[in-house]
């Protein structure tokens, strides 16, 4: 059952901008906290990119500091990431997860795509 939808990404430029959005099912959301983004590129680990709790607090890579923003809208159950100045070494597939508050099992979404070439 899905239960984390993901849209946006595509490709931009280098210094362009893009956003990705996770919809969250109403089947989940009383029960996760902290949700985010990790991004996996081709031969690579994933990376953990940004995350962000129920209050409202932030942490984010080193690498996207200052670049990216992550934000949190309860009342739409959606988590957006807007990416500015994007660089080359962005370009990756970024996954949305949910982490459940009781257990911490982690819901994931399909996947979107972002590339940046010029």
């Amino acid at each position: 059952q899905v239960h984390l939808v993901e849209s946006g990404g595509g490709s931009a430029q280098p210094g362009g901008s893009l956003s990705v959005s996770c919809l969250a099912s109403k089947m989940i959301v009383s029960s996760i906290n902290t949700m985010g983004w990790y991004r996996r590129a081709p031969g690579d680990r994933r990376e953990l990119v940004a995350v962000v709790d129920s209050g409202g607090s932030m942490v984010y890579a080193d690498s996207v500091k200052g670049r990216f923003t992550i934000e949190r809208d309860v009342a739409a159950n959606t988590i957006y990431l807007r990416m500015d100045n994007l660089k080359p070494e962005d370009t990756a597939t970024y996954y949305c997860f949910a982490e459940r508050t009781q257990d911490k099992y982690r819901y994931w979404g399909q996947g979107t795509q972002v590339t940046v070439s010029s």
